[in-house]
């Protein structure tokens, strides 16, 4: 069974960081791309960050450019998005996702709130 696990969530001030983390299982991780999603209140979900965890290779909306990193450890099947210079605009739940076959997997997401 897929599953994917967000944690790492919380409450900052802006300016402040945070590290998310995506813990995966069900499937081989090392061939497969993770995806970063979030969605605030009354707003569609957009992507955020992708890695492909055989390379290492990272893609990221120009919205968070220069301030979050996806990094990939493939020993624990886990994947992290470390948060920084957050902005009150970044307040969504971030879910992690990978799509196998037709099939999207998602978490359960994990609350992020940045007070100004």
């Amino acid at each position: 069974e897929v599953q994917l696990v967000e944690s790492g969530g919380g409450l900052v001030q802006a300016g402040g960081s945070l590290t998310l983390s995506c813990a995966a299982s069900g499937f081989t991780f090392a061939v497969r791309a993770i995806n970063w999603f979030r969605q605030a209140p009354g707003k569609e979900r957009e992507g955020v960050s992708c890695i492909a965890s055989n390379d290492g290779s990272t893609y990221y909306a120009d919205s968070v450019e220069g301030r979050f990193t996806a990094s990939s450890d493939n020993a624990k099947n886990t994947v992290y998005l470390q948060m920084n210079s957050l902005k009150p605009e970044d307040t969504a739940v971030y879910y992690c996702n990978t799509r196998i076959g037709a099939t999207d997997y998602w978490g359960q997401g994990t609350q992020v709130t940045v007070s100004s």
